[in-house]
């Protein structure tokens, strides 16, 4: 069977993502009721789309790569989560790896890994990504600024927004066009509520974090905010894009009416008006 036939066993490429707290999520406590299982493993979303639901990172909190294969055959990984043999051996069915992106200063922490696996991948990060000092210690190899002359590889398939903020912070969106597939990372969390642990729930729904209308965190959204009117006409543009579907790193996808969920998702930095 081919990875990019499979759907899983109710017909739906979402399940997997989007199932309820149960199962064996249910049995692993409050982390695993918190991932989004299947982890480590390929789901196919839309065609030439697929996300990999990974973590827990600091003790609850889910995590996911989106895994885009382009017209020429070649594959791009957006905000790469850790690897593992099944993983590289299925990513690998689907073609050449050749892209690694880091879309934002935050999520770069698993590059090292499959920068070693696949040497010849070039990395695209976010502005300001190659100046940390974490990153240069950890031998991260930065080829390219998502700032540059994209790839013609990516033409006809993939735009860019650049969303700025203070602090050194930016954050890269991309618009996948034959599948109308918005990929964010932190600009929005979508946590819900009944996978997180007890305690953590009222202070996720504090931070405006939880679903089904969540936002960035609020240190997140001051941080970007201090761009002012730059940040503002960069969400204007992300939500042009009119999605079928966004996918972001933390939390449940938005698949239904996903372009007016987005606006909701985003009020906070559109403009006024």
């Amino acid at each position: 069977m081919r990875l990019d036939d499979r759907t899983d066993r109710a017909g739906s490429p979402f399940e997997s993502s989007m199932d309820p707290v149960g199962g064996d999520a249910g049995r692993m406590g409050h982390a695993g009721a918190a991932m989004y299982l299947p982890l480590d493993t390929l789901k196919p979303l839309a065609d030439d789309i697929w996300i990999v639901d990974s973590g827990p990172l600091l003790g609850s909190l889910p995590v996911r790569m989106t895994v885009i294969r382009l017209p020429g055959g070649d594959v791009l990984l957006h905000s790469p989560t850790r690897i593992g043999a099944g993983l590289r051996d299925e990513i690998d069915g689907l073609g050449p790896v050749r892209f690694l992106v880091a879309p934002n200063v935050a999520h770069w922490m698993f590059l090292p890994e499959w920068q070693r696996a696949y040497p010849r991948a070039e990395i695209w990060a976010a502005p300001g990504l190659r100046r940390r000092r974490q990153v240069r210690r950890a031998g991260v190899r930065v080829d390219h600024d998502l700032y540059e002359k994209l790839p013609a590889a990516w033409a006809g398939a993939l735009d860019t927004v650049l969303v700025p903020g203070g602090l050194g912070f930016s954050e890269v969106a991309f618009f996948h066009r034959p599948s109308r597939t918005l990929v964010l990372t932190d600009l929005v969390l979508n946590l819900e509520p009944a996978r997180l642990p007890a305690l953590l729930r009222p202070l996720a729904r504090l931070a405006g974090m939880t679903a089904p209308h969540g936002r960035a965190p609020v240190y997140l959204r001051a941080v970007v905010k201090l761009a002012g009117s730059r940040a503002a006409e960069a969400a204007a543009r992300v939500v042009a894009f009119r999605p079928e579907r966004v996918i972001f790193a933390h939390g449940r996808i938005l698949d239904q009416d996903a372009t007016e969920a987005l606006r909701r998702s985003l009020a906070w930095l559109l403009p006024q008006g």
